[in-house]
């Protein structure tokens, strides 16, 4: 069974028959984790192991886990420092900023690894202007060849691990006060602007760095009258032809109040796909899904689904393994000596 364009969340720390079912339908392709799913290591690893066991080949496992105030899992993993705290270090020595962004990338990747989980969706590639407060601490800088180079690194990480990167939010939700999860926030500035500042770490990251991309749910009117994750402008002219992007794009959650004027639930499913999106996130209203996958019936894009086949994780070692990892033990060791309190 292919995988689908469909990711969708689960409820609690275990699988429900339900979702189960859910799961199990052919255009489900991943699953993506939050803390609600989480009540320790041990329960992790059994639920990771049971959502594998349902299909062949298995869904892709996700979750949100930057580091700083967007880490789903904490007891039992390490504290992970914001990508701010990570920037502050590099405007004072760039060297041990760059060092610090790849221990962190290694550490956050080997950890989920470890316990089942394929994919973080990280790095933020977001241009840290003090702006909008839903992305804060989350940015590296705010000088975007800053951003590109400690994301370059913090990416670089998380590969030797095993995981592969995905880059949010494109074009940039740096530059716009409104939170997305709550209203459609508009950036007034062309393209031209864009392309000067906020696309930059795209820019230099996507043709051979990245292996997934985020859109933001923001509406740039100047360059489309869609929203980007709807937007053909964006995801095919912009993403994938201008920037030479050839991996995953994730939609944002269509759950959030960004992409609610494209409809109910399957109509933004649709859209989503129909502009450029190879997988859709419905997360939050499980008595959508069942909806969902009727209205995508007979859906299938055999590209997409070599896509997604490529984002499996590749673990080096299982939790019982990783604390007696040398390079483990060093990164995190080098977190504790940047930024103590991340240890």
């Amino acid at each position: 069974m292919s995988l689908g364009p469909v990711m969708m969340d689960l409820a609690g720390t275990a699988l429900s028959q339900d979702e189960r079912r859910r799961l199990c339908h052919p255009l489900v392709g991943g699953v993506i984790l939050f803390t609600r799913n989480y009540e320790g290591p041990a329960q992790l690893r059994a639920l990771t192991a049971e959502i594998r066991a349902l299909r062949d080949p298995p869904l892709v496992i996700t979750v949100d886990h930057e580091g700083g105030r967007v880490q789903r899992f904490r007891e039992g993993f390490t504290s992970l420092p914001a990508a701010a705290r990570i920037g502050e270090v590099h405007a004072r020595d760039r060297g041990r900023g760059r060092r610090l962004a790849q221990a962190a990338g290694y550490v956050m990747a080997a950890e989920l690894l470890a316990h089942g989980v394929d994919m973080s969706f990280a790095p933020v590639l977001d241009i840290g202007r003090g702006v909008c407060d839903v992305i804060g601490d989350r940015a590296f800088a705010e000088d975007p060849l800053v951003v590109a180079e400690l994301a370059r690194h913090y990416v670089l990480g998380m590969t030797q691990a095993g995981m592969a990167a995905c880059g949010k939010h494109f074009p940039g939700h740096g530059g716009v006060a409104g939170d997305s999860h709550t209203e459609l926030p508009v950036d007034d500035r062309p393209l031209s602007a864009l392309r000067a500042a906020d696309l930059i770490p795209f820019a230099r990251l996507c043709p051979t760095v990245l292996a997934a991309v985020m859109p933001a749910h923001v509406l740039y009117p100047q360059v489309d009258a869609e929203p980007a994750g709807f937007s053909r402008v964006w995801l095919e002219d912009v993403l994938r032809r201008g920037q030479h992007f050839s991996g995953v794009i994730f939609s944002d959650d269509l759950s959030m109040a960004g992409a609610h004027g494209a409809g109910d639930l399957g109509a933004r499913a649709r859209k989503a796909l129909s502009a450029g999106c190879d997988v859709v996130l419905a997360c939050n209203d499980p008595g959508a899904i069942d909806g969902l996958l009727e209205a995508l019936s007979g859906y299938a894009n055999p590209l997409s689904q070599a896509r997604m086949a490529r984002l499996h994780g590749r673990p080096g070692h299982t939790a019982g393994e990783l604390s007696e990892n040398a390079g483990y033990r060093a990164s995190r060791e080098l977190l504790a000596s940047l930024l103590p309190e991340s240890a």
